[in-house]
């Protein structure tokens, strides 16, 4: 027993008891109620139960207790059979410290708090203000401002969504624009039809009356020649519609270009060389391709001058072109921009000759194929029809393909 109190008086910052339940040792601890009480140390009562624990156990145990007023850690093991030794670790630092910590850990909460909700609150500001700007331009927008455009700023979700808005803005305005230029192309083709239609009507009803007259030869010349336009012009029309609903048939086979252009020259009673230099063997609609290259010619005929010759450049493996080309005044830059539009003549004033629609026809031909007409000049007119040599390379198709 001498021997632990030696060494407990050389620990520092502790306090410390011996119970003793082995009288051939020393004195003995009493048992005072549910406690021991300690026979060295600092004077105290150890719980009976804790003391039974302690001597049933090789390592020692611990517990809290209040010792002097004050939460205390204490630990309770043998240091020799039925001697107990008891050492009391005061808390009181432990929860300074954690206080301290509470304390400190608390108002760096409030800082956060206070400092993160000036944050959101600025955040919110200008994502609010970003919104609004928006929203505003949305409204613009619906009113019919199709200028309106949203300033992208930045690289982040509102700049992404700034930039869609305004590529969607520009779609839109380049939409309602081609729909306010195809309804003046509506109504201006509703102009011509009309035209068209009511000079050969007021003919045959002129040539009709004179049938009773004693020039009846001439009026029945006159109504063969304008019924055979009226039914020109209204099979133009039905093929224009069958383009406009996707409807127009597309039989696809080999066709000889050299032959077809020959065929064609000799259908419109010219004399027009046809020249080929290389292939000229290409796979698509022959009465399609006819009606493209005899539209040219046509054309050539009776807004060129001579000499016109047709030129086939078949030195492509993957497409062949038709190469038009008249010696006439060519074709002024305001009519180049719109030569394949419905309805369009050379001089407007020239209203009986012809319905305006074959140089249309012809394009949606030429894209129908998957191909195209290019056109230049002054100098003379030059059309060029190039075609794909196979329909598999076919990049605009608008029709029905019939095998």
């Amino acid at each position: 027993m001498d021997g632990a109190a030696d060494y407990l008086h050389g620990r520092l910052a502790l306090e410390w008891s011996i119970v003793n339940l082995n009288p051939a040792t020393g004195p003995q601890s009493t048992l005072d109620g549910d406690g021991y009480h300690s026979i060295a140390g600092t004077p105290a009562v150890i719980p009976k139960e804790q003391v039974e624990r302690a001597q049933a156990k090789l390592d020692p145990i611990n517990y809290e207790g209040t010792y002097q007023g004050s939460l205390q850690l204490v630990f309770v093991g043998q240091t020799e059979p039925n001697m107990l030794l008891v050492e009391y670790y005061s808390t009181a630092q432990v929860d300074h410290e954690l206080a301290k910590i509470r304390l400190e850990l608390s108002a760096a909460a409030v800082l956060v708090i206070v400092v993160g909700s000036g944050l959101g609150l600025l955040a919110a500001r200008r994502i609010q203000r970003r919104v609004r700007v928006a929203a505003g331009a949305a409204r613009r927008l619906g009113t019919g401002d199709l200028e309106t455009r949203l300033p992208v700023q930045g690289r982040d979700e509102f700049a992404d969504l700034a930039g869609e808005f305004n590529a969607m803005a520009r779609r839109l305005g380049e939409s309602i624009e081609e729909l306010r230029r195809k309804d003046e192309q509506q109504r201006q083709f509703v102009a011509d039809v009309a035209h068209d239609l009511r000079t050969p009507m007021a003919v045959l009803i002129a040539a009709s009356d004179g049938l009773d007259g004693p020039d009846r030869d001439r009026s029945a010349e006159l109504i063969a020649t304008q019924s055979r336009r009226l039914s020109a012009l209204v099979d133009d029309l039905l093929e224009m519609s069958r383009f406009d609903a996707g409807a127009a048939e597309f039989r696809p086979e080999p066709v000889d270009l050299q032959a077809l252009c020959v065929d064609v020259v000799e259908m419109v009673a010219a004399d027009i060389p046809v020249r080929l230099d290389g292939d000229g063997v290409v796979v698509g609609d022959p009465r399609r391709l006819h009606t493209i290259v005899r539209n040219l010619v046509s054309n050539a005929l009776h807004h060129g001058a001579a000499p016109i010759t047709v030129t086939i450049d078949g030195r492509s493996p993957s497409e062949a072109r038709v190469i038009v080309r008249d010696h006439g005044p060519g074709l002024p830059p305001e009519l180049a921009a719109k030569v394949f539009d419905r309805f369009v003549r050379g001089d407007r004033s020239r209203r009986s000759e012809g319905s305006g629609l074959g140089l249309a026809i012809a394009y949606e031909n030429a894209v129908l194929h998957g191909g195209r007409i290019d056109v230049a000049g002054p100098g003379g007119a030059e059309f060029t029809l190039v075609v794909p040599r196979t329909p598999g390379e076919v990049s605009h198709y608008s029709g029905q393909l019939v095998p």
